[in-house]
């Protein structure tokens, strides 16, 4: 199988280096508004770089993987679907939701594969904990937890560029608490606060959010996030039931440190960050793409998902900048 890669930074530079592990993928093409970083890449990869994106569609390739910056993923979008290639997409679709929307009418008239980048759906702990819930060894849940924690902040420039807090972040953990619980959310009530670094002010974003979460079946959630967790890079997800209860990301690199006497010190280094984290998840999805491409597999993260997790960061986003509890059947009704 031959793929274009379009976009090689920190992600598109892991996703080139897991394709060309594969051993379905006979070549790669990689580009990337910086040609020297595709350069690079293609170097160290041993795939073959091109100068735009229309060159690597135009290719041969059978696929197409998008891992650009967030503000190209709808164009290059739809030029994959005109050109009736199934697309790997990392989330978001876009950069707000009537871009979403727009896309995935496009994906649909071209009637192409998309598969959106929700990488905890691959991640061997969210996988046993959608299990152990779907079997029903919890009994009924009554509350989730969920987390997401950076060790420091991104750079400023990003900041503009990423959507703010919930949709750049929280929107993960969203998609694994649908994924998981296999409920909607029906409503939220969230908050933020910019009393860190100067930077997150200056951009209109939130370095620390937190909402409730009421599931359809009465299931009430917690969402956290921060990007300015100093003890390390914290992705959990807690979930209680009336006869069990379980976490995933708590093993001896979570960044936590219990004070109870007599408690031995954890004994692993601290995970630095997503990639070293979920680097097996990310492989995984790329794996299933594959096998999607080739007809193996139904898609396991389709654009409607990505939609109904974007619905759901928008009404946190509405919710903390009015401050008021949001139906996120406003938002999905909303023109």
């Amino acid at each position: 199988m031959r793929i274009g890669l379009l976009g090689t930074g920190r992600i598109g530079a892991f996703h080139a280096a897991a394709l060309r592990r594969h051993p379905d993928v006979t070549s790669l093409v990689v580009t990337d508004a910086d040609p020297r970083r595709a350069a690079e890449v293609a170097a160290h990869t041993g795939a073959e770089a091109v100068a735009t994106p229309a060159d690597a569609l135009a290719a041969g390739v059978d696929a197409v993987v998008i891992a650009a910056a967030t503000a190209a993923h709808a164009e290059l979008l739809g030029a994959a679907a005109r050109a009736g290639l199934p697309v790997f997409c990392e989330k978001p679709v876009a950069v707000d939701l009537a871009g979403t929307r727009a896309a995935l009418a496009e994906v649909a008239a071209a009637g192409i594969v998309l598969q959106m980048g929700f990488m905890r759906r691959f991640d061997a702990g969210y996988v046993a904990a959608r299990e152990a819930v779907r079997a029903g060894r919890l009994g009924r849940l009554h509350t989730v937890r969920t987390a997401t924690s950076d060790p420091a902040p991104p750079p400023a420039a990003y900041l503009p560029l990423s959507g703010g807090l919930y949709r750049d972040c929280v929107i993960h953990d969203v998609d694994a608490l649908r994924w998981v619980t296999g409920r909607e959310v029906t409503e939220v009530y969230a908050a933020g606060s910019d009393a860190g670094p100067p930077m997150f002010r200056a951009a209109g974003d939130v370095d620390t959010a937190a909402a409730l979460l009421t599931l359809d079946d009465g299931t009430l959630a917690t969402a956290t996030a921060t990007r300015v967790n100093g003890a390390g890079y914290d992705v959990r997800m807690e979930l209680a039931g009336e006869r069990d209860q379980i976490a995933v990301g708590l093993d001896e690199r979570t960044p936590l440190t219990s004070v109870e006497p007599g408690v031995p010190p954890r004994d692993g280094k601290p995970w630095q960050g997503f990639l070293e984290r979920f680097a097996p998840a990310y492989e995984a999805e790329l794996a299933a793409f594959v096998r999607v491409v080739r007809g193996e597999l139904a898609n396991p993260c389709d654009g409607a998902a990505a939609l109904a997790a974007l619905h759901v960061v928008e009404a946190c986003e509405l919710s903390r900048r009015e401050r008021r509890p949001v139906r996120v059947a406003e938002i999905a009704a909303a023109a």
